[in-house]
Order: structure tokens, then C-alpha cells, then sequence
């Protein structure tokens, strides 16, 4: 059974985690660490991570991208694997995950569902066969309280196009002061914000006479629990590195 370090126990992603592993005989959350305590679990949860005492195997962390350094800190004293499981990470912040992943075993992934992952690696395919001719837009679509725009999903999708492209594309996220002809390097991405949509990312693909959609629909936030803890058991025991969904669809 692996034993789980729950960081963000909770928030709302983090309550999912404990509810899923409650009732799995894989893994189990021995502790968790929340700076809100107004919540009744069957594990301890603690202020801060620096004050968990269990035993665990692996840490997942719900909680967000501030408190990354942190987070890595104790991971590092502890010798502990962990899954990144939050968005909105600076330039700085993913440089010091490669510098610490020479020490412990980092999995991240900018959405922990396998689906969408799955739609990365079918969109990165149509980039290939489609070729320069179809002109390609991202649409995202997420909850009025979600901070980041676009979602990290929408730029890794993004960052996969690009990749398969002879040379880097360029993003465009706003056209309403833009009077010019669409260029063929850009990629547009759209953010749409509002109730309490869980989360859908659309990639269409542009061309001569058709249209071609690749789409994701996410109906409820235990898809992403189920990765994350899916993550959680693939890390366990995994030498130092980082590593990602593809590792775990590939």
C-alpha cells in the first residue's frame, strides 16, 4: 500500500484525493497539510507540511503553485518522491523542480487527467499529418474562481504544436486590437471563464474546405484525482528524475 502526504487536504481537489483512497486497498493518506483546518478527516492535517511526522511514500500536492518552494524543501529533507498536481508555475519555479529532481523523483503534469493527455498526444499526430495548411486555435473553459489564464493544459497543448513545427510558433491570446492578416506561425488561445465548468480544452484544426475538432470534456474533478493518484504509485520507488503523464500513457 502506498502511503500518501496529502498537501492541500482541504481544498476541494485535495478532498477528492482522500475520498478516492478511502476507498482503494493501493494507497492510503496517512497525513495531510492545509492552512484551512475546518474540515473533519480520518488523517491528521497539519498547518504545514514541516509538521507532518508520519511515515509516507509519496507526497501529492493540491494546494498551489506559491507554495512550490516549500513544498520541495521538505520533499528534499525527507528524501520523499512528489506529484506536482498545480498550475501556474513561473519560468523560476519549473527551473528549481529540474534542479531538485536530481535529488528526488518529481512527476508534473500540467493536467492529471490520462484523457487529456491522451488528446496532447492525438493533437501533436494531426499537427504532423495536417501540416502547415490548416490554421490552429486552442479554446479553454474553466470555473469563474480558476486564477491562471490560459490553464496550463491550453499552453502545454500549446507547447506540443510548437514542438512539432519546423520552427516555434508564436501565441496570440487577444485579437480585438489586432487589424492584420492571421499569420501561418500563430497559434491562438482563447480563455473562457464562468460557473462552475470543471474543465474543456478544444483544439481546431483550420484548413481548405474542412474543420477538424479534437476536444475534451471534463465532468467532474475525480478525473484528475484518479491521475494524481495513479501518478502517486508510478513515482513510488521511481529513481530521481522528473517525469510526466507521458511517461505513464507511453
Amino acid at each position: 500500500m502506498i502511503r500518501i502526504l496529502l498537501n492541500g487536504a482541504n481544498g476541494r481537489m485535495g478532498q477528492v484525493v482522500a475520498a478516492l483512497a478511502k476507498e482503494s486497498d493501493l494507497y492510503e493518506v496517512v497525513a495531510g497539510a492545509d492552512t484551512y483546518n475546518g474540515l473533519n478527516n480520518s488523517f491528521k492535517v497539519y498547518p504545514s507540511l514541516d509538521e507532518c511526522t508520519e511515515k509516507a511514500d509519496v507526497i501529492i500536492d493540491f494546494s498551489n503553485s506559491q507554495g512550490l518552494e516549500g513544498i520541495l524543501s521538505y520533499a528534499q529533507k525527507k528524501k520523499l518522491p512528489v506529484v506536482i498536481a498545480t498550475t501556474g508555475h513561473t519560468k523560476e519555479q519549473l527551473k528549481l523542480m529540474q534542479t531538485v529532481s536530481e535529488n528526488i523523483p518529481i512527476f508534473i503534469s500540467s493536467n492529471m487527467s490520462i484523457g487529456v493527455n491522451l488528446l496532447i498526444d492525438l493533437v501533436k499526430k494531426a499537427t504532423v499529418v495536417l501540416g502547415d495548411a490548416y490554421d490552429i486555435e486552442i479554446i479553454e473553459k474553466h470555473h469563474n474562481n480558476k486564477l491562471d489564464a490560459p490553464s496550463g493544459t491550453a499552453l502545454s497543448i500549446a507547447e506540443a504544436i510548437s514542438g512539432m513545427k519546423q520552427s516555434p510558433m508564436e501565441y496570440t491570446y487577444d485579437r480585438h486590437n489586432v487589424r492584420k492578416k492571421r499569420d501561418k506561425k500563430e497559434i491562438g488561445i482563447s480563455s473562457v471563464r464562468g460557473g462552475t465548468i470543471v474543465g474543456e480544452h478544444e483544439v481546431i484544426f483550420a484548413g481548405p474546405d474542412e474543420v477538424i475538432e479534437i476536444k475534451h470534456h471534463a465532468a467532474s474533478r475525480q478525473i484528475f484525482a484518479e491521475g494524481a493518484l495513479r501518478a502517486a504509485v508510478f513515482l513510488a520507488g521511481k529513481k530521481k528524475g522528473m517525469y510526466s503523464m507521458k511517461d505513464i500513457i507511453n
